[in-house]
């Protein structure tokens, strides 16, 4: 059974760091790209960061690119995301998504964690 368990939320002010982790099980985790999205309150979800196989190539969207950075720990099998200098606009349920083997019509994602929520406030 796939399994993706995201932790590490929580509640931060503006300016803040949180660290999010997402233990993986159930499939050979070297072998498959992950990714970040997260959905905030009332919005549409929003991909926010890719990591490939091995790791050596990261994207990022616009909105997280120099205050976030995916990485991954295979021998773990573990995928984290730091977040640094968060804003109020990053309030959001964060989800875990692992690649599928084959990309399907520009949509890469396959199996989600269950999320974990991040709330940005004063």
């Amino acid at each position: 059974e796939v399994k993706l368990v995201e932790s590490g939320g929580g509640l931060v002010q503006p300016g803040g760091s949180l660290r999010l982790s997402c233990a993986a099980s159930g499939f050979p985790f070297r072998v498959y790209w992950m990714y970040w999205v997260r959905q905030a309150p009332g919005k549409g979800l929003e991909w926010i960061s890719t990591i490939n196989s091995g790791g050596a190539t990261t994207y990022y969207a616009d909105s997280v690119k120099g205050r976030f950075t995916i990485s991954r720990v295979n021998d773990e099998n573990t995928v984290y995301l730091q977040m640094n200098s968060l804003k109020t606009e990053d309030t959001a349920d964060y989800y875990c998504v692992r690649g599928l083997t084959v990309v399907i019509e520009g949509n890469p994602f396959g199996y989600w964690g269950q999320g974990t929520r991040v709330s940005v406030s004063s």
